[in-house]
C-alpha cells in the first residue's frame, strides 16, 4: 500500500482507535510491559496515546511520540492532557526521523512493526537510538505458533494488508532476532499471535 494512502487510512481511523483504547485485553497486555519504561522515553507509532495511562509518572522524565498520522497525533494530544507526563510529538514517518545515538533510556513500540516496509531496519534504528543500558519494550502481533492459524494468516495476509494497512504474517520474534537488539524476555498470548518482548540494545 502506498504511503500516502496508508496515512489517509489511519487519519480516518482515529475514532475507532480511541474507542478501542480501553479494550480490556489490550489493557492487560499494555499494563504488563509499559510500566517498565523509564527516563527519557521514545514511543514510535504513538497513535492516539493508548499507552499513556500505563506509564509510571514518577519513572518517566519526558515522553516523545512519533507518528506519521497528523490526526492520530491530535488524538494523542487530547489523551496526553489527561496525564501528567511531559509529552511532545513529531508528525513524521519513523523511517525519516533522525536522532543522535544513545538518545533515549527507553524505546516503546506497540502494534507498529506489522506496518513498516522493513521492520528490521526500524529495529536497528531503535538499537542505535537507545542508550546501551536502556530498555526496548515491544508489544506486537504476528504469526501464530499454532500451525493451522499460521497457515491461515499467510493465506489472508494480502487481504488483511489491503483492509488494515498492516501484515498479520510476520514472525516478530525472528524479526527481532535478525536485528541488533538482544531479547531478554518474551511473553506470548492468543496462540502466540501477541508477543510482549523486553529487549536491550547491543553493539
Amino acid at each position: 500500500m502506498k504511503q500516502e494512502k496508508l496515512i489517509r487510512k489511519y487519519d480516518k481511523q482515529v475514532s475507532a482507535y480511541e474507542n478501542n483504547r480501553d479494550n480490556p485485553t489490550l489493557v492487560k497486555w499494555r499494563s504488563r510491559i509499559i510500566p517498565d519504561a523509564y527516563g527519557s522515553v521514545l514511543e514510535i507509532g504513538i497513535g492516539v496515546g493508548a499507552n499513556f495511562a500505563y506509564y509510571e509518572r514518577e519513572k518517566v522524565n519526558e515522553l516523545l511520540g512519533v507518528d506519521f498520522s497528523k490526526e492520530m497525533i491530535r488524538g494523542a494530544e487530547r489523551e496526553a492532557s489527561k496525564h501528567h507526563i511531559k509529552t511532545s510529538f513529531i508528525n513524521k514517518d519513523i523511517r525519516h526521523v533522525q536522532f543522535e545515538s544513545n538518545s533515549f533510556d527507553s524505546i516503546v513500540s506497540t502494534l507498529t512493526l506489522c506496518g513498516y516496509p522493513n521492520p528490521v531496519d526500524t529495529l536497528n534504528k531503535i538499537n542505535d537510538w537507545c542508550r546501551k543500558d536502556g530498555k526496548v519494550l515491544l508489544m506486537e502481533h504476528g504469526l501464530s505458533t499454532n500451525p493451522f492459524l499460521s497457515v491461515t494468516q499467510k493465506i489472508v495476509d494480502p487481504l488483511f494488508n489491503k483492509v488494515s494497512g498492516c501484515h498479520c504474517n510476520r514472525n516478530m520474534i525472528k524479526l527481532v532476532e535478525k536485528s541488533r537488539l538482544q531479547i531478554e524476555r518474551v511473553e506470548r498470548y492468543w496462540s502466540g499471535i501477541i508477543c510482549l518482548i523486553w529487549a536491550r540494545p547491543r553493539e
